[in-house]
């Protein structure tokens, strides 16, 4: 085993460098902000507050790893849409570091894997606003909700 790799306790590697706010590593001894920690079980409610806490806060990449974990967690009737969010994210992700390219097809990707959820939308999704957000300009400044604004019916 390469010692000289970030491991986790499983051994897997992890990089332990800090990062910035989109989630690019920082050189080691920098100051970074804080990571969202992964593998951590999160019911979807808190798994959507987390990301999109991450998110107001013009951090998609961590909202992305958020979401990416309710992904791998989540039943398989619902592993697409979980999916089709991290892919949102991490699209948002690539529009602010300015690849343009790799944003649009992620953002793609993310909208053609939430859009069968549209007709019954699973925990408070607002999975219409998510399409339109997706049919819009990939804007860094345009913000991503997961859910629709007020209270949830």
């Amino acid at each position: 085993m390469d010692v000289s790799r970030d491991r986790d306790p499983e051994g897997r590697a992890r990089n332990a460098r800090p990062r910035d706010a989109l989630g690019r590593p920082l050189p080691r001894g920098a100051e970074g902000v804080e990571r969202a920690p992964e593998g951590v079980p999160r019911t979807p409610d808190e798994a959507v507050a987390e990301a999109q806490a991450l998110l107001d806060d013009g951090r998609p990449f961590h909202a992305h790893e958020v979401l990416e974990d309710a992904w791998k967690a989540a039943p398989g009737e619902e592993r697409q849409l979980w999916r089709g969010l991290a892919q949102l994210a991490v699209g948002l992700t690539h529009a602010a570091r300015g690849n343009a390219r790799g944003a649009a097809t992620l953002v793609e990707r993310g909208a053609a894997n939430v859009a069968p959820y549209a007709a019954a939308p699973p925990h408070g999704l607002d999975v219409a606003g998510l399409l339109a957000w997706a049919r819009g300009p990939l804007d860094p400044d345009r913000p991503l909700r997961l859910r629709a604004p007020g209270p949830r019916p």
